[in-house]
């Protein structure tokens, strides 16, 4: 269906005057410069049937069209202008389209934000002046958009050699957005839309993402991502997308720490924006992806079916390919069911006696005299009560001379054609899409991935994920952050007994101010106990020599003044407070519970083990706040070392759900402390079989805020 007999009725429909332009203004016209020559040259390439008018102060003849000396004097509606204008000239240019009654603008312009220091200054100034005049901004530093459905080319450079389609791709980089778009139609995945947002002033991807979700001729939305924006907007458009099956793949690059100020804890050095989005994407149900390749492939598979979450049948006409197509589904994480008995014993009937009816199904070199045996193993296939999708690895022939090739083409499109469930067909190794291959898919109604067994199968295992997640409950998926005003814990007790307020077991502790009181606390808690240093300047305690483990009540007097001592000689002008007896813990497993700020995303919390393991092995699962403890369970099932709560060679099994329980506890008093707050850990957390306990506690907070 063209879009244009359609008129938007979503959230964002004050987008169609940008995206679906009627009427283009190209703002700094001149046969003299590149961009006016490549702008308008595209209109022509993509046939727009829509009036273009020429802009400049000089008037005359550009392009072959009259142009006006202003916006003002074109005399009639404009939808939206293209400013290739010097920056110094962009302020009075905004004036002139307020006057001209024009909402909305594409900035080629560089020269703000992606400059630093006064180019920040000067975005920030363009910013409020277009809101002043009402005028939405793409850009400014952006090449455009090109809506391929409308025929609406506002691109500054070569249009992309691509196809018509139903994935529409946002991208923060307008070049990166071009390659991709031309890697997809080598691929054979059209394109309904290219936005290209720039430095985001005014329009940014969350904002382009919610107004396609109501597009009808977009079916997948992709996202290249040099950072994340307005997450509050990305995450209701994502939720939104989800409901109404409209599946999002994103690319992010850039793995910077969320902020130098975290440092100090350890979540801090463990937490890195890239992997805030990753814990963003799990929860909102957007397919995180690696690179342009498995975001392409993913977006071509989307674009053709819906794979359910299933058991996966693949065959081939290679063992060596079934088996490695046996190793990548086990990497990827698609689940190859065994084949039961009766679908084993019709095999049998169809295959050659020295085949082996087995999952991934080697069909074997007796298809090349029959190529028969394609349709009828995928019959067979199909009727397995465990297996919901069959996935065919071959290639596409490309030319007509490749005769036994489309005989076997023919024999999959029937195989496909007459079963319930759904197939694919996989080429082996990655290839373009040549318009005989295409037309040939077409022909014979198969859905084909031209992007190789490994690339493939990663498309299937992303979409299954986004049909899981589909399925899911999506109520606590993200949500704004709720707080109430209260205490500011500012040393380790006083975050102790703050987690202990919101429900968090915590280990008994007292505070000795010198060595004999803390002969006689030791005494009185009894056994071995710990003792450590307090001082609000002391993050890492055990690094400057304020720890003492495992002292008996006689000891404790003299460990008290040998980390009195080492922690003057290390830290001379730390404050102290006093030390800090608690009873010894032994038993247990020790995990890390740590929490950080997202300048974006808001708090966001880790789990992994704790203690001195957290650091060297780095295995950590990750989740925004708030989080249930079914995410916990969820979140425990990710980390390596997830079998150390099971019992792992005799160790000592742990109550999952307790712990579960304790550090959803823990996400909550980290979100009651409020916006101030920039991190909150707990290491370590001590688990054992019918108890959670945490042992330390570390707060800290936005620069001069606090207590």
């Amino acid at each position: 269906m063209n879009a244009k007999t359609k008129p938007q009725t979503g959230h964002h429909a004050s987008l169609d005057g940008l995206l679906r332009a009627r009427s283009i203004a190209l703002v700094g016209a001149t046969e003299r410069s590149a961009w006016s020559n490549g702008a308008f040259a595209n209109f022509n390439r993509l046939g727009y049937d829509g009036n273009l008018h020429m802009v400049n102060p000089k008037g005359g003849r550009i392009h072959g069209i009259a142009a006006a000396t202003s916006c003002r004097s074109i005399g009639q509606p404009v939808d939206t202008a293209l400013l290739m204008v010097p920056m110094q000239a962009i302020a009075e240019t905004l004036e002139d389209l307020h006057d001209a009654g024009i909402a909305n603008a594409v900035i080629l312009t560089s020269g703000f934000a992606e400059m630093g220091g006064d180019g920040a200054a000067r975005q920030s100034a363009l910013s409020a002046l277009a809101r002043e005049h009402g005028i939405q901004l793409l850009g400014p530093n952006c090449l455009g958009f090109v809506n391929y459905i409308d025929r609406v080319p506002v691109w500054t450079i070569n249009l992309p050699s691509t196809l018509v389609g139903n994935v529409a791709l946002v991208s923060q980089s307008g070049a990166t957005a071009s390659y991709i778009a031309e890697f997809a139609g080598r691929q054979g995945v059209g394109l309904s839309y290219i936005v290209s947002t720039g430095n985001e002033a005014d329009l940014n991807v969350a904002r382009i993402v919610d107004y396609l979700i109501d597009d009808h001729a977009t079916r997948v939305i992709c996202l290249f991502l040099e950072t994340s924006r307005d997450a509050q907007t990305l995450a209701a458009a994502a939720q939104r997308a989800l409901e109404v099956g409209k599946p999002i793949v994103a690319l992010k690059i850039g793995s910077s720490q969320v902020t130098a100020r975290a440092a100090q804890a350890h979540t801090g050095s463990l937490v890195g924006d890239h992997r805030v989005f990753d814990a963003a994407c799990r929860q909102l149900g957007i397919i995180h992806v690696r690179s342009i390749d498995e975001l392409v492939a993913t977006a071509g598979l989307l674009s053709q079916m819906r794979p359910r979450n299933g058991g996966v049948g693949l065959l081939a006409i290679s063992g060596g390919i079934c088996e490695v197509a046996a190793d990548r589904a086990e990497a990827v994480g698609l689940l190859l069911p065994e084949l039961a008995l009766t679908t084993q014993e019709t095999l049998k009937e169809v295959m050659p006696e020295f085949g082996t009816p087995h999952n991934p199904l080697d069909i074997t070199g007796a298809a090349i005299l029959e190529p028969s045996l394609f349709s009828r193993s995928i019959r067979a296939l199909a009727n397995d009560p465990q297996i919901d999708l069959l996935a065919c690895l071959c290639d596409m022939p490309s030319n007509p001379a490749q005769g036994y090739a489309e005989q076997v083409i023919a024999e999959v499109g029937i195989g496909f054609s007459g079963i319930e469930k759904q197939g694919v067909l996989l080429s082996v190794t990655p290839r373009p899409l040549v318009e005989y291959s295409r037309l040939l898919a077409e022909q014979h109604g198969i859905a084909y991935v031209a992007a190789g067994v490994d690339r493939g199968l990663k498309a299937i295992a992303n979409a299954q994920w986004w049909a899981r997640k589909r399925e899911e409950d999506p109520a606590s998926a993200f949500a704004r952050p709720h707080f109430t005003e209260g205490s500011r814990p500012q040393t380790e007790r006083q975050t102790l007994d703050y987690l202990a307020s919101h429900g968090v077991p915590v280990i008994p502790a007292r505070m000795a101010t010198d060595a004999t009181q803390a002969r006689v606390i030791a005494n009185e808690l009894g056994g071995q106990v710990v003792l450590k240093i307090a001082s609000p300047d002391i993050a890492h305690k055990s690094d400057v020599g304020g720890v003492q483990l495992n002292v008996a009540a006689a000891d404790a007097a003299d460990a008290y003044r040998q980390i009195r001592v080492a922690v003057a000689s290390s830290c001379p002008d730390a404050r102290i407070e006093g030390i800090i007896v608690s009873p010894m813990r032994n038993k247990g497993i020790e995990l890390l519970v740590g929490i950080v700020r997202d300048p974006q995303w808001g708090l966001a919390v880790a789990v992994g083990l704790g203690g001195i393991w957290v650091e060297l092995l780095k295995d950590t699962s990750l989740r925004l706040l708030p989080v249930t403890p079914d995410d916990v369970l969820a979140m425990l099932d990710e980390l390596q070392a997830g079998r150390l709560l099971d019992g792992y060679r005799g160790g000592v099994v742990v109550s999952r759900q307790q712990l579960a329980q304790v550090i959803a506890r823990i996400g909550d008093a980290a979100l009651a402390l409020g916006p101030e707050l920039l991190s909150l850990e707990v290491n370590p957390l001590l688990a054992t079989a019918d108890h959670v306990e945490a042992l330390d506690g570390l707060v800290q907070w936005q620069e001069g805020t606090g207590p």
